[in-house]
């Protein structure tokens, strides 16, 4: 069954088998879901990035800690652009002010946007107005990640080519590419038979991979809700999607 914490953790193991690899995680929802996921890391020996909204939904002083604690990364997951209505100073000052709130829990030197499917503004064009560098952020996953050596892949709409309905979490111009090279997985099954393949393609790239924890859980009712959520909400992103 896939997104359970066994199969993530038959993915983690699959992937200790690649070249090379980097796991970030969009913490949107339920925070204690993402410290399993950083225990069941870091009892593996890996030590990944945890992106944290500041919002009541994501945001956990406590949680957070612990994660670093682990030996994890936390980044700051803005939607600046967003909270405040197109306003790109306004933007700007949330996103500062968020960022030094973070900032006095854990260190923070990685940010990546929300995408925000229902909103117009994409939180990233701040940084067509202003320098996300000079804030001390020296990573921004989707602004500095040369996707011409390195393959993105994200859960994003619980499935692995969940990039075709959603809004913002893709890589534009690069995802065409990726599809002609046969780079397209649905299921994490998928990805893992295609890395334990030495002549797969997966093989040329780098790996970014971006995870929603609160999509891996143990089997039962918890995961059959998120199942049916998820579904759901995939119909609605791909109607936002064929009217833009």
């Amino acid at each position: 069954m896939d997104f359970t914490i066994d199969k993530y953790r038959e993915l983690l193991q699959t992937l200790k088998k690649h070249k090379h690899f980097n796991i970030r995680h969009d913490v949107d929802l339920r925070p204690d879901y993402s410290l399993r996921i950083a225990q069941v890391e870091a009892a593996m020996g890996l030590h990944t990035t945890y992106y944290f909204r500041t919002v009541p939904e994501s945001y956990d002083e406590k949680i957070i800690q612990q994660i670093v604690s682990l030996g994890h990364t936390a980044g700051y997951h803005y939607e600046s652009l967003t909270t405040c209505n197109g306003d790109m100073e306004a933007a700007y000052e949330d996103f500062c002010h968020n960022l030094e709130k973070l900032r006095e829990i854990v260190p923070i030197t990685t940010a990546c946007a929300h995408g925000s499917p229902k909103s117009r503004w994409n939180s990233q064009g701040i940084w067509n107005h202003y320098d996300i560098h000079a804030l001390g952020i020296d990573y921004e996953p989707m602004l500095d990640t040369d996707f011409n050596t390195t393959l993105y892949l994200t859960d994003t709409g619980r499935r692995w080519d969940g990039y075709r309905v959603s809004v913002r979490d893709k890589v534009p111009g690069h995802q065409e590419r990726w599809e002609k090279e046969g780079l397209v997985f649905h299921n994490t099954d998928d990805i893992i038979h295609a890395i334990n393949d030495i002549n797969h393609p997966i093989h040329h790239y780098n790996l970014l991979i971006n995870t929603h924890p609160q999509r891996w859980m143990p089997m039962g009712t918890g995961w059959i809700k998120e199942a049916l959520l998820q579904n759901a909400k995939n119909i609605i992103k791909r109607i936002i999607v064929s009217t833009r």
